[in-house]
């Protein structure tokens, strides 16, 4: 096996582990995040019923283990992407950088005109990240219960 990352596609048979990497990756946020985040209720069965209908999947791997991964899907004629997920043991290798390129590469070759993202407003490194890579909010929004916004939606134009 080679040592490279690579990228691909993740298909129902790698919901396991698409399940167990968004579980890894999210455990820091369990008690920062209200209402807690939807990741912790993730499931093996419902990724592979998401990636046989609406829905996407990149993987990052190594020698075979998944590292890392972004859900995606088609909004509003957008590319939106959730639930990226790199595992603690694999951070700081720019793998989640990896990850958002690889899903505005998909979104280009689509020919679609743009990619978004919701982020929660207590994780100001996330946004950070973000606003780095040319993402701008174009609205907040509360989750269902709340009288005040609970998360940031932002998109980057592509076109």
């Amino acid at each position: 096996m080679s040592d490279s990352l690579i990228l691909r596609a993740g298909t129902a048979v790698d919901a396991p582990a698409i399940a167990a990497t968004i579980a890894a990756a999210f455990e820091q946020y369990r008690g920062r995040l209200e209402p807690e985040s939807g990741a912790f209720g993730e499931t093996a069965e419902a990724i592979a019923a998401e990636l046989a209908h609406e829905s996407g999947c990149i993987l990052a791997e190594q020698n075979g283990k998944v590292l890392g991964c972004v859900m995606v899907k088609l909004l509003e004629g957008d590319l939106y992407f959730g639930r990226l997920a790199v595992l603690p043991s694999a951070r700081g290798r720019g793998i989640a950088r990896l990850l958002i390129e690889a899903v505005e590469d998909e979104a280009r070759r689509r020919e679609l005109s743009g990619v978004r993202l919701g982020v929660r407003i207590v994780l100001t490194e996330n946004q950070k990240l973000f606003t780095s890579l040319g993402y701008v909010e174009i609205g907040r929004e509360a989750h269902e219960g709340f009288d005040h916004p609970t998360s940031i939606n932002m998109r980057k134009a592509l076109r």
